[in-house]
This record gives structure tokens, C-alpha cells and sequence, in this order.
């Protein structure tokens, strides 16, 4: 039955939403799912929600402002390299659409997604997936597969990379507070750099 509900959750229902999802059902279905995962994780022996309220005043600051900084980098070069109308568009021309970014995506995305995407999938999930390094790539193409309905490989890519960096943060350093860190910051300069017109337009953007 895990085998069972991990295929439905993370392969069954991306590739179906990505086929027939409209895309201002992105929010109501990230709530959703997120209910149902934390659902499973009040079924998950052993799993209590305390274990996520620790590390968040310990943050390695410099870790996250590397990973900032390399993360504009590469985001800057992706912009420039195919959508170059688009840098720093949100904060030039929405800056007020943008403060409102920085402050509830951590709240309604990112911290969903890691829920989901990381706590549910190792502690639910973990023991009958690889381990190590396959452990953490396979939860990169999970990861990559649920931000299949942007039909972008821009998002595929960045979320491939992205969900590996995350689950190291979560399972291997043990902080779901670094973990959604990492996640928000990435966040906040996606957007700010301009590639919402991937992530946040879906497919009005397809390089491919």
C-alpha cells in the first residue's frame, strides 16, 4: 500500500494535473495535496510535528547567502539567455506585487512544498526508496516531475536541482528549517530576477 500511495502521489497525480489541470488551480491543489500529506503524516508511525519546529534559530546564514548568491547567478544567465525582456521585471515594473511575494511564499509555497516533498516523502516513504546520493536524486526527479504542468525545462531543470539541494538540506544536514529556507530564498530571486515568466506564467513561455 505505500508502494502503492507514493506511485499515485508523486507520479500518478503530477502527470494528470500537468494534463488537465488549468493553472489558477495551482494553489487550491498545492493546499490540497498538502492536507492530504499531512493526513498521511499523522498516520506515519514514529513522525511527530514537533520535529519541525527546531533549527530555525540556528540557520547557516552563509550557506543560504552562498546558495543566494549562486542561485541570481545562474538565474540571471537563464533570464538573459532566453527571456532577457523579463530581468527584473516583476521589481521593476510590480514592485508591490513583489513585496507580497517575499512574504507569503515562504508561508504558501515553500513551506507546503517541503512538507510534502520532503518530510512526507522521507518519513513516510524513505525506508523502502535508495539510499545516499540515489536517495536524494530520486527525490530531485520527483520533485521536478510535480512542476511538470509549467511544460517548461527551464522549471524541470532548476526544480531537478533545486529538489536535490533541498532533500540534502532536510535528510542528510536533518533541518526541514534549512530545507524551506533554501526553498524561499530560491523563491524570492526567481521572481525577483524574472523567471516568474516560467515559473508563474506556465506555458504562455515555452523554450523548447
Amino acid at each position: 500500500m505505500r508502494w502503492v500511495e507514493f506511485i499515485a502521489f508523486y507520479v500518478i497525480l503530477p502527470v494528470v494535473l500537468a494534463v488537465a489541470m488549468p493553472h489558477h488551480w495551482f494553489f487550491p491543489v498545492l493546499f490540497a495535496m498538502t492536507a492530504a500529506g499531512a493526513w498521511l503524516l499523522t498516520r506515519t508511525q514514529g513522525f511527530s510535528w514537533a520535529e519541525l519546529r527546531g533549527g530555525w534559530r540556528g540557520l547557516d546564514w552563509r550557506l543560504l547567502a552562498g546558495f543566494g548568491v549562486l542561485t541570481a547567478v545562474v538565474s540571471t544567465a537563464i533570464v538573459e539567455a532566453f527571456v532577457p525582456g523579463q530581468f527584473l521585471g516583476l521589481v521593476r515594473h510590480n514592485p508591490a506585487f513583489f513585496a507580497v511575494i517575499v512574504v507569503l511564499y515562504p508561508i504558501l509555497s515553500a513551506l507546503p512544498q517541503e512538507v510534502l516533498f520532503r518530510v512526507l516523502y522521507f518519513r513516510r516513504y524513505g525506508a523502502m526508496l535508495p539510499k545516499g546520493a540515489a536517495g536524494l536524486v530520486l527525490n530531485g526527479v520527483v520533485f521536478s516531475l510535480a512542476h511538470l504542468m509549467f511544460w517548461s525545462w527551464v522549471v524541470s531543470l532548476m526544480t531537478f536541482v533545486g529538489g536535490i539541494i533541498f532533500a540534502w538540506a532536510y535528510e542528510w544536514r536533518g533541518s526541514f528549517a534549512l530545507a524551506s529556507a533554501l526553498h524561499a530564498v530560491a523563491g524570492w530571486i526567481l521572481f525577483g530576477v524574472g523567471l516568474g515568466a516560467f515559473f508563474y506564467l506556465g506555458d504562455v513561455v515555452r523554450p523548447f
